[in-house]
C-alpha cells in the first residue's frame, strides 16, 4: 500500500478517535465509543494493510443500515436551535454512522484492488 494510503488510515482513525470522545456527555455515550472505536480499529489495520475486503465490507453494510434506521422521521438539519432536537440529534448520528460507512466502503475498494502478492 503506498503511504498516501496509509496517512489517510491514520488520520481517519485519528477521526474516528475523537468522534467517540466527543460523545463522553451522550446519554448513550458507550454506544458511540464502541461504533467509533471499531471504525478507528479498521483505519489502523487499513493503514498497515491487515484490514480484509470481507470485514470492510460488512463493516460499511453495518454502518449504511444503522445510519439508514436511524434516520430521523424529519430531517431538519444538524444545527442546534433550528429544529426539533430530537431529530437534529437523530440526524447527526445517522450521518456520522453514514460517513463510517463511506469510508469502509472506500477501504473495501482500496483492498480490492490491491495487487496479491
Amino acid at each position: 500500500m503506498n503511504n498516501f494510503l496509509k496517512i489517510v488510515g491514520f488520520v481517519l482513525a485519528a477521526l474516528f478517535v475523537w468522534a467517540a470522545a466527543v460523545q463522553y456527555n451522550d446519554p448513550d455515550a458507550l454506544r458511540w465509543f464502541v461504533l467509533y472505536g471499531v471504525a478507528a480499529l479498521a483505519s489502523i489495520l487499513f493503514a498497515l494493510g491487515k484490514l480484509k475486503f470481507t470485514w470492510a465490507l460488512l463493516l460499511f453494510g453495518f454502518y449504511l443500515g444503522f445510519g439508514i434506521y436511524n434516520w430521523p422521521t424529519k430531517f431538519e438539519g444538524v444545527t442546534i436551535g433550528e429544529g426539533n432536537i430530537v431529530n437534529i440529534e437523530k440526524g447527526r448520528e445517522a450521518l456520522g454512522m453514514i460517513f463510517s460507512s463511506v469510508i469502509m466502503l472506500f477501504y473495501a475498494l482500496v483492498i480490492k484492488r490491491r495487487p496479491k502478492w
